[in-house]
């Protein structure tokens, strides 16, 4: 009786495991299918993944969003132009430039082993836009300022059609990678095209009926999002999101058009710049000397120029939530838009498409996995900040951190139901 009493036991520690890790099983199971049945949930395959997953999957992501999030926050997040300008030039810039240096480094050294082709992809990865799913998912489990998030897809997104081509075609124009410098010609109205699609159809129109449906029926849907746990339902989204990519990628052979030793230093790459711009993101988000420098809110006793100084530069040192949306969307990059980039700059029957995906691909998953493992610790950092009556005295919170303390401890106490389960 004992023995079955403990086997018992240990059947219920490890289905409780196993349930606490779902996201990562399903994950490993959607890969093991796209790899046998690649035409299943590929672009263009049986289940017209484009659309279904591309557009519903996604736009019951920001159907949710629009559902949870007040009509008053997404406006003062809108106006927020400092968060836009600070992930904008990181997402652009930033992660880009570190991505060519790298690949020029390697180019540089003539190594046979890594194809040159993947060090395009990776300097194309770099150069898109934050994600258009992951980013709002991962931010709102961690309890950030999602809406700020949601913003930084649309603007990130719609600018990317222009800036991205723009980029790529800069860093291309470097003798060592001149071979891989697309056409550009009528490419990027065509790009332009599919991101205001994919936009307008998946992210404002759900959103649009989720903020009126919120106004009008508060209530109800406060006992929905509540009820049904909606949290889980984005994660699921997700995990079909990724599922669609990697079916496509090994409909294109791309995996198994490159050497498993540049499979390999592609994964180590992508994990090694992943954290690498996140520490870096950080940083920017929460930049110490600002703290040193207007340590505390301006009296009537204060000098006039402390007065503008403050005004315009502490702001730029953003409160918990908001630097954990800025710590998701830095250093993501979207692969459902990102395959329309890349291809209409190289056509869809460029030889070498597989190879210039395989590092977009592959990113997108490690990222959603990097991120599902820093939500924790986001979260609980977070939280930490309502727990506390304020800052240490260095950290002087604002009026405006204060606000933003008050709606988190609002918004934990409406949800820890969920985020406990």
């Amino acid at each position: 009786m004992s023995l079955f009493k403990s086997a018992a036991k240990a059947w219920s520690k490890t289905f409780q495991f196993a349930l606490s890790q779902w996201f990562f099983i399903v994950l490993a199971i959607f890969i093991i299918i796209s790899r046998f049945a690649p035409n299943f949930a590929r672009h263009g395959g049986l289940i017209r993944a484009e659309y279904s997953i591309g557009y519903g999957a996604v736009a019951i992501i920001f159907l949710q969003g629009g559902l949870s999030m007040s009509s008053k926050q997404l406006l003062v997040n809108i106006a927020n132009w400092r968060a836009h300008s600070v992930v904008l030039i990181f997402s652009f810039l930033v992660s880009s430039a570190v991505a060519f240096a790298f690949c020029y480094a390697v180019a540089c050294s003539n190594d046979k082993q890594i194809d040159n082709w993947l060090l395009v992809g990776i300097i194309l990865t770099m150069s898109s836009p934050t994600t258009v799913a992951s980013n709002v998912v991962m931010t709102r489990e961690a309890q950030g300022n999602d809406v700020l998030c949601l913003c930084e897809v649309f603007i990130g997104n719609v600018l990317g059609a222009f800036l991205t081509p723009a980029v790529v075609q800069m860093y291309l124009s470097s003798p060592h990678f001149e071979f891989g410098n697309p056409a550009a010609g009528s490419s990027t109205r065509r790009v332009y095209a599919d991101v205001m699609k994919q936009i307008g159809l998946s992210v404002f129109v759900p959103l649009f009926v989720g903020q009126v449906l919120q106004n009008l029926f508060p209530e109800k849907v406060k006992w929905t999002l509540q009820k049904f746990r909606l949290n889980k339902v984005g994660s699921f989204c997700l995990l079909l999101i990724m599922f669609s990519s990697f079916s496509t990628a090994f409909y294109q052979h791309a995996f198994t058009s490159v050497s498993h030793i540049s499979i390999v230093f592609i994964v180590l790459f992508n994990v090694g710049v992943y954290l690498f711009l996140t520490v870096i993101c950080f940083v920017c988000a929460r930049p110490f000397f600002i703290l040193k420098l207007f340590p505390n809110e301006p009296t009537p006793e204060s000098s006039s120029a402390y007065k503008i100084a403050y005004k315009i530069f502490r702001p730029f040192y953003y409160s918990r939530r908001d630097a954990v949306a800025i710590l998701f969307c830095g250093p993501a990059k979207t692969a459902a838009l990102g395959v329309s980039l890349i291809s209409a700059q190289y056509g869809d029957n460029f030889s070498e498409l597989g190879k210039l995906l395989v590092p977009l691909v592959l990113y997108q998953s490690e990222q959603v996995v990097a991120a599902k493992l820093l939500v924790p610790l986001a979260r609980r950092w977070i939280l930490q900040d309502v727990s506390s009556a304020q800052e240490p005295t260095e950290e002087t919170p604002s009026k405006d951190e204060k606000d933003d303390q008050m709606e988190l401890q609002v918004h934990s106490d409406a949800t820890s139901a969920e985020y406990t389960c």
